[in-house]
């Protein structure tokens, strides 16, 4: 990399660190680390959401699946909007005029103590893991950027990242989320003009979109209803509006963001913020990753992005066969090339046999590369013994380190290291919070000072920053970064959700009921993910229907709420 980029990369990394630093002289008692005195506009506490939305994650991993699957994964976010508005008039203004610092506090209020522990240590559990995975999506770069261990840029990511969260709370998170979001959008898009401006003559943003959608890549709606399909119009509507409700309703690291704004009305227009540019922003994400298909449609791609085993492979007795499978692929990328010039220029005359002839020929040539693919894997897996081995998260590292000019290389790899950090902090300050409320000052030292739980916080940070960087050496390989993310969360967002419904929806619901439904739903969850073909979105399902029914049953028989009348 040349050295402009990194003085690019370097120059951002000290001022970030600086920046959250300075604002760190802001912070004064525990409410102004927590919860940046609750005092944020509405605005920065909308890009600080989103911020921490559109992580590393989503530009290494959603990418990746832009390139390999196209829109499809757009059918995921159908149901935010409705999400947002939901929780905008339910949960929003009841978890801000509760003047709580968690969401979990509310459980004992309306439960008991053991309900509220249990289900934030759930939290704990399932944010570690994802903000693991968080760090492992730009440690992928940097490991094929420096030739370094997934251990060692792990670290270098991570560890800077939970300095400056600890030192500057969540006053440093968020101002320091909105002028990263400018940054990865800005990065993101300057993708999309460079792919495009990569295309050959002759061949503009409508064809490539149109080659594109040749493949199925441009489908954006599936109404099959199909359990086992993994995105579906139904799976983005039903099963994912619980995961939306259970992440920005009930996670901790979402709800800390909306309790730091002004008032009750502020934090409600700081969602529906997202609910208005989340899904255009994840189009924009999708279509980065369809531009790159396009791309390498016409430039040589390498027939594996992830080239960690490719020594180890050709030095080995298999050498043969992997030659003689990138012979293949080679040779059916210059097939689907011509395919595709001819495509490009038959479409343009409206010739209707001409369109016919050469999207077979073109969709034959990209199933060939697939098979070719597929069978470089099958090598790969083989002789390193990496039965984990994935391509997808280096297709978009791939392409910024080998196509794109001085400066904007740099430019690239400090808006993914900005995705990355604006998620990072804002997950470990919520860890943070919720060690330190829900279990320090619980149930070690209720009379605390603030200088002690300030110096409990800042320490937690620092732990789970360590915890986190351990998950994410081993993440990295567990397949599309954007999925494992999920997949993690819906073993424990559906149950989670399942709590405050039955808190909030039924008043006869005790203690007992919440804790055996906590248990009961999770064990439904375990139960269907592992003994069934039923896709992760609807383990949100699974997991709050159980807990509802299982705690309404159990609070029947044991004498209800005593309290009903004043819940």
């Amino acid at each position: 990399m040349h050295p402009i980029d990194w003085i690019i990369i370097g120059a951002y990394l000290t001022w970030i660190a600086w920046d959250g630093l300075r604002l760190s002289k802001q912070t004064e008692g525990l409410e102004g680390y927590l919860l940046a005195g609750r005092s944020l506009p509405w605005w920065a506490v909308g890009l600080s959401v989103m911020a921490t939305q559109l992580s590393a994650i989503t530009m290494i991993g959603t990418t990746g699946q832009g390139y390999a699957e196209g829109m499809k994964f757009l059918q995921f976010y159908f149901a935010l909007p409705i999400a947002m508005i939901v929780l905008s008039v339910t949960l929003v203004p009841f978890f801000h005029n509760a003047r709580v610092y968690t969401a979990y506090e509310y459980l004992e209020r309306r439960f008991d103590a053991k309900t509220r522990t249990l289900t934030s240590f759930l939290f704990l559990v399932s944010r570690a893991m994802a903000t693991g995975v968080v760090i492992s999506a730009p440690a992928v770069v940097l490991s094929v950027m420096l030739g370094l261990s997934v251990t060692s840029t792990c670290l270098l990511l991570a560890l800077p990242t939970a300095f400056y969260t600890m030192f500057g709370g969540v006053q440093a998170v968020a101002w320091t989320d909105v002028k990263q979001m400018v940054l990865i959008v800005g990065g993101l898009m300057a993708a999309a003009v460079l792919l495009v401006m990569g295309l050959p003559d002759g061949v503009g943003l409508g064809d490539a979109l149109s080659l594109a959608g040749t493949t199925g890549r441009m489908q954006t709606f599936d109404f099959r209803f199909d359990l086992t399909d993994r995105y579906t119009f139904w799976s983005g509507t039903i099963a994912a509006f619980f995961l939306f409700c259970s992440y920005f309703g009930t996670d901790q690291s979402q709800v800390q963001r909306y309790l730091t704004a002004k008032s009750v009305d502020e934090a409600r227009t700081s969602l529906l913020m997202s609910a208005y540019w989340k899904i255009p922003l994840q189009a924009l994400v999708l279509i980065v990753g369809i531009l790159m298909f396009v791309f390498y449609v016409f430039t040589p791609p390498p027939m594996l992005f992830n080239g960690a085993h490719e020594a180890q492979v050709k030095a080995s007795a298999r050498a043969a066969d992997y030659d003689a499978t990138e012979q293949r692929f080679t040779a059916a990328f210059e097939q689907q090339r011509e395919a595709a010039a001819n495509l490009t220029r038959v479409q343009k005359a409206n010739d209707a046999a001409g369109v016919a002839e050469y999207s077979a020929a073109f969709n034959a040539a990209a199933a060939d590369m697939k098979t070719a693919r597929a069978e470089a894997v099958a090598i790969v897996k083989a002789v390193s013994g990496d039965g984990a081995y994935n391509d997808v998260n280096y297709v978009f590292p791939t392409f910024v380190l080998t196509h794109l000019p001085v400066g904007l290389v740099g430019l690239l790899i400090a808006a993914i290291l900005a995705a990355a950090m604006s998620t990072i902090s804002a997950e470990l300050a919520s860890l943070s919070t919720a060690t330190v409320i829900d279990f320090y000052r619980r149930w070690w030292s209720a009379d605390a000072t603030d200088a002690q739980l300030l110096w409990v916080s800042r320490s937690a940070v620092g732990l789970w920053g360590l915890f986190a960087s351990v998950v994410a050496i081993y993440a990295s390989e567990l397949g599309s970064l954007i999925e494992v993310v999920n997949r993690f969360g819906s073993y424990f967002y559906g149950s989670i959700l399942g709590v405050f419904v039955l808190a909030i929806a039924s008043k006869r619901a005790n203690g007992h009921g919440a804790f055996v439904g906590l248990i009961g739903g999770m064990l439904a969850v375990g139960y269907v993910a592992t003994q069934t073909k039923v896709e992760f979105l609807w383990l949100n399902v699974v997991g709050a229907v159980a807990v509802y029914v299982i705690g309404v049953v159990v609070s029947a028989l044991t004498g209800g709420n005593p309290r009903a009348s004043e819940a």
